[in-house]
């Protein structure tokens, strides 16, 4: 995976540094799914249909996932992984073919072309790094993207089961901020605090924005609890509408909130 640094001499040219770059299969399912049913809109009127897993890490599994689920939406979708350790992108230059490839580079994007996506995943890539690399990282990635185009910057646990992602688009930077987690199981929401993106895992601290939708995430959830007699999704789905009744400003509904989505408007979570 990579991470923001500062080139130190002629022989560093991607913007970024080698990291651990574990991943398993279907870990990603979640944002996918998300990107898949949410961006649909967006991946169908892109001008250039290509779409960046960035920092995919030690084996390409999360690229090839994406294409299959994002084909199915678009089906000329482009895929190309983007690592900057150059024996990762060798490892995987065996499944290339129609609409799959793989680039060594960094948050520069280096396309062919001067090609832009339409959409960026970055996953598990800024979180082993200072908060203060993350706004300088989408601003580079801003600026590689198509007009219209997304990335998404977000974290998840090693097998999928939590994750919470920013989605910060071109023209407006970071938008809106989402959680998913299994509801299976769920004990407290705000346990997701551990998966929280860079940009906000350090903010969850007494006075900051999104550690006060935390609480209220956690606080709703105990007050549906009678909603547990219907099963989770009907408690979750309750705790969404409870959240948006007290006047945070949730940008999904029903439909999202029944796969254990919910999305509130990035001013609301801030730093």
């Amino acid at each position: 995976m990579i991470a923001p640094s500062h080139p130190a001499g002629p022989a560093r040219r991607a913007q970024g540094i080698v990291t651990r770059g574990t991943t398993n299969p279907n870990r990603l399912r979640r944002v996918d799914r998300w990107l898949a049913g949410t961006q649909a809109r967006r991946l169908r009127r892109a001008a250039d249909p290509v779409v960046v897993d960035l920092g995919y890490g030690a084996t390409p599994v999360t690229v090839v996932e994406l294409l299959h689920r994002l084909r199915r939406v678009r089906a000329d979708v482009e895929m190309i992984g983007v690592e900057i350790d150059p024996d990762r992108v060798r490892a995987a230059a065996a499944l290339s073919g129609a609409g799959l490839s793989f680039l060594a580079g960094g948050f520069e994007l280096p396309l062919p072309d001067g090609r832009r996506p339409a959409v960026v995943r970055a996953f598990n890539v800024l979180r082993q790094y200072p908060e203060d690399d993350v706004e300088p990282a989408w601003r580079t990635v801003r600026s590689r993207l198509a007009p219209g185009g997304l990335l998404v910057d977000g974290t998840c646990d090693e097998v999928g089961r939590r994750a919470a992602w920013i989605a910060i688009t071109a023209e407006d930077g970071p938008v809106s901020l989402t959680v998913s987690m299994r509801l299976a199981g769920l004990d407290r929401p705000g346990s997701i605090a551990e998966r929280l993106p860079k940009a906000l895992i350090h903010r969850n601290v007494p006075g900051e924005r999104v550690h006060a939708f935390l609480e209220a995430l956690d606080a709703a959830w105990a007050r549906q609890a009678p909603h547990a007699a219907y099963g989770v999704r009907q408690r979750w789905i309750a705790t969404a509408r409870a959240l948006g009744d007290a006047g945070w400003p949730l940008l999904d509904g029903p439909s999202r909130w029944r796969l254990g989505e919910l999305t509130v408007a990035w001013p609301a979570v801030s730093p």
